[in-house]
């Protein structure tokens, strides 16, 4: 048994004996003060001294006596030691439950040895049980209710897990508080006492999880808890209860699985939507908790009153549920309402609270009435929450609305016309909502009242701002392909044409410069239609499996000569990269332009970093903020360390034509050319911009995964390791329907040794091959042709010789060859194109 420093509470039992041994003390120590004072006269004087001797003597012969008689009769006991505990205490003592006994203030007089165990070594018994730290903070709750029960004088009991440790095994206490009257000395009556007792229920509560106990046990257990629990499903309603929770909250009988969502009741109906909201925002296991102490909230019960509780949340790892939360009460039992409606009228605050509009009640002035969770919702961002009774509708919307509002509503009845109020509200005004005014009938109150209902339409506006930026990117790219055709094939005459001219003089001729600078100007104006058809997302890509990193290294010594020397260029490569599929060369005039435009943004140099990484489909959830479809992403990061843009320019950085540099430096295509590449890829681009820190370029293209077989990266040196020899033998069928460019096209390849066979139009082509018995070696055909275009003129050419090869050359193919992905192969030269290329790819297809 601990010694408690604090006065010990005797028994009656006890009390007697102590007694006993004070009055037998007392006898001994006359007796012995009687012998001395003998024995001290009988030395000092012995004639004087014997009336004396004789006097103590008969003093000592009595005390003899009366000890005789006190023996004889029980009041003295004779070799008997004295108790040193009382029975109770010693059967405690040797007890396996923890026993602490308190005063009514809460001082400890009792604890046994048992007590420590159960709670820890750290447990100190001079403390009370809910002093102690060995319970975790999961405990707090019960601890609290435990309390209350001690210090109010009624039973309760609690079950609580003590948390495992190093080199020990979680435990369940079962811990219960009852009461007893003990007497003390002057007191008229037995002092209350509480009694705190600590029971071991580890074996037990093994056995259950351990699967011992019925399979029934489970849900018996749940149903059998003193506190509500609930399942929620990931949209925050209540896909199962047990029967504590469906009595206080009248929620019935549990709804079937295969019940449409709706018909289940939400979270927000039972706990408010501030309580709700605060459960399904959380991204923890467990809810975070303030003080040791789990989020407070008011559980509504069937009857309309509330009953504070606090919430006990855990989510699920599976993704098709959110967890499981109990409604633990703060109270022993439940705190009556201060008023209680009737069940009608609560039904009906219980529809009104659920509807998933947002409607509010409001006097002739605009204070608020009544508000439903939805309009608590929609208003929770502007700065303040909405407060029935204390608050003007007027304070929750943006002060440009405020005075329109207040305008609208001083008309009275009139002011109920049907016609929605456009408002702006949020923190800053960002967003847009509608609000439509029903009167409602004068009810003796003065002034009236009437209904407002609200509607958050800022995700409308958002639509309608990116269904018009659409159309007015489509508008671009229609007039784009319609001019791409036509002004590519005059661009392919040019550059061929200069191509042969070139071949023809030599550097020292006068012409010679001329002949290179229409060459060079119409090579520009290529590029410049080849950007209008990137950023409207309509030019041809040939996709293919690559690794970023090889690509990025390829250009790395490009990019070096690029930036200059006062720009420090760093490249991080992820580790483990996946395979993207996309086309390389537009992919490499992406990662061109937004170093360009870092280095222009650092005129005093700085530093640049490329950086690719893997992104994970949990990762990308986790990018709330960005509109990023979940799912495996390989992501390259463009970061500089320049002027960076303010809010305004970085909102139109990707618009086609808007350039912040000076006249004849930019032509505004660069940024919105990315765009339109990346998202014709198929994946997302972002950036963040300071001004004054930098400016950083996301982009996400989606991980290719296939067949072992189809993912090994493309070879994409190959050509350009060929050799420069471009002459060749085998004949050659030319289809092109613009006469320029196939009179030069046919030139260059018989140049280098080709038999060119040349025809207008599809049908065309067919009449050629018929001619010469279909002894062709290659196909070089246009894709947009008038009467038959290229894709059916190769399912023609199948027909009569399977193994036929062609190339397919153009300016704007549009979707054309989106027909010939079903395993068919062939080659594809973008127009425009020098002659070397044309003859190059010629050579490649044929083999040579």
């Amino acid at each position: 048994m601990s010694k408690i420093d604090a006065p010990s509470v005797p028994g009656p039992r006890a009390s007697r004996e102590a007694r006993r041994d004070g009055l037998a003390g007392f006898i001994a120590l006359i007796v012995v003060a009687l012998a001395v004072a003998i024995a001290a006269v009988a030395l000092l004087a012995r004639d004087a001294g014997e009336p004396v001797v004789l006097l103590l003597l008969a003093a000592l012969a009595a005390a003899g006596m009366f000890y005789l008689f006190a023996t004889a009769i029980g009041l003295v006991r004779i070799g008997e030691a004295p108790a040193a505990t009382s029975p109770v205490e010693a059967y405690l003592a040797t007890g396996a439950d923890g026993v602490q006994i308190r005063r009514a203030d809460g001082r400890v007089i009792y604890a046994n040895e048992a007590l420590r165990g159960l709670l820890g070594p750290g447990f100190d018994p001079s403390l009370g049980i809910e002093d102690t730290d060995g319970l975790g903070p999961a405990a707090s709750e019960a601890l609290f209710r435990l309390s209350k029960a001690a210090a109010g004088g009624y039973e309760w009991e609690e079950e609580i897990e003590r948390p495992s440790g190093e080199g020990r095994q979680s435990r369940w206490l079962r811990i219960s508080v009852t009461h007893l009257d003990i007497p003390e000395p002057g007191a008229g009556r037995g002092v209350r006492h509480a009694a705190w007792r600590v029971e071991d229920r580890s074996p037990a509560r093994r056995d259950e999880i351990a699967g011992d106990a019925r399979p029934a046990s489970a849900a018996a257990l749940v149903d059998a808890l003193p506190f509500g629990l609930a399942f929620l499903d990931p949209a925050g309603r209540l896909a199962g209860w047990n029967t504590a929770l469906a009595d206080l909250a009248g929620l019935g009988p549990a709804v079937p699985g295969d019940a449409p969502a709706t018909a289940r009741p939400a979270l927000a109906d039972l706990v408010g939507p501030a309580a709700a909201a605060t459960i399904l925002a959380t991204p923890l296991p467990r809810l975070s908790q303030r003080d040791g102490q789990p989020p407070g909230a008011e559980l509504r019960l069937a009857d309309g009153a509330r009953l504070p509780v606090r919430l006990v949340f855990r989510r699920d790892s599976d993704p098709s549920a959110l967890g499981t939360i109990a409604f633990v009460p703060v109270e022993p039992r439940p705190m009556p309402a201060e008023t209680a409606p009737e069940p009608s009228e609560a039904r009906l605050a219980r529809y009104f609270d659920a509807a998933p509009v947002a409607i509010a009640t409001i006097d002739r002035s605009g204070r608020i009435l009544s508000a439903n969770s939805a309009f608590t919702r929609m208003f929770a961002g502007s700065g303040e929450q909405a407060r029935p009774g204390r608050q003007r509708l007027g304070d929750l919307v943006d002060p440009r609305s405020r005075a329109q509002l207040d305008a609208r509503l001083g008309e009275g009845p009139a002011a109920a016309d049907g016609q929605p109020l456009q408002i702006a509200f949020g923190q800053n005004g960002e967003r847009i909502g509608r609000l439509y005014l029903s009167a409602i009938a004068s009810d003796g109150e003065a002034g009236g009242s009437a209904i407002v209902y609200a509607i958050d339409a800022t995700e409308q506006r958002d639509l309608e701002i990116q269904f018009a930026q659409s159309q007015k990117m489509q508008a671009v790219g229609q007039l784009a392909g319609g001019i791409a055709h036509d002004f590519n094939n005059v661009l392919t005459v040019i550059i061929g044409s200069s191509d042969l001219l070139l071949a023809n003089h030599r550097p020292t001729d006068p012409a010679f410069r001329d002949i290179v600078a229409i060459k060079q100007n119409a090579n520009r104006a290529a590029g410049l239609v080849r950007q209008l058809l990137a950023f409207s997302r309509r030019q041809t890509l040939r996709p293919e499996v690559l690794l970023l990193n090889d690509v990025i290294s390829d250009l790395s010594i490009l990019l070096s000569r690029l930036l200059g020397e006062r720009v420090r260029l760093k490249v991080a490569h992820g580790r483990d990269l996946w395979y993207v599929k996309a086309d390389v060369t537009q992919f490499e005039q992406v990662i061109i332009n937004l170093c360009v435009n870092a280095r222009d943004a650092m005129p005093d140099g700085g530093r640049l970093t490329v950086r690719t990484y893997n992104l994970s489909r949990e990762e990308t959830q986790k990018l709330r903020d960005k509109a990023l479809e979940p799912g495996d992403y390989v992501a390259c990061e463009v970061s500089d360390t320049g002027t960076g843009m303010p809010a305004e320019v970085l909102a139109k950085i990707f618009e086609p034509f808007f350039t912040t540099k000076e006249v004849g430096k930019g032509t505004g295509l660069g940024l919105s050319t990315v765009y339109g590449i990346v998202k014709q890829t198929g994946g997302y681009i972002y950036c963040d911009s300071t001004p004054g820190k930098g400016t950083t370029f996301r982009i996400y293209l989606p991980r290719f995964v296939s067949e072992p077989a189809e993912a090994a990266p493309s070879q994409r040196g190959e050509r350009r390791e060929k050799s420069r020899d471009l002459t060749g033998t085998g004949t050659v069928l030319l289809v092109e329907d613009e006469e320029a460019v196939r009179r030069i096209a046919a030139r260059a390849l018989a140049r280098q040794g080709y038999q060119v066979l040349e025809a207008g139009t599809g049908a065309e082509a067919l009449d050629v091959l018929a001619e010469h018995d279909g002894r062709v070696d290659l196909v070089v055909s246009d894709i947009v042709m008038p009467e038959m275009d290229g894709p059916t003129l190769l399912k023609a050419l199948r027909k009569v010789n399977p193994e036929m090869k062609i190339i397919f050359i153009s300016g704007y193919a549009e979707d054309a060859l989106k027909s010939l992905e079903g395993g068919e192969e062939f080659q594809f030269l973008p127009k425009p194109f020098q002659l070397k290329e044309l003859v190059a790819v010629v050579k490649e297809t044929l083999g040579g």
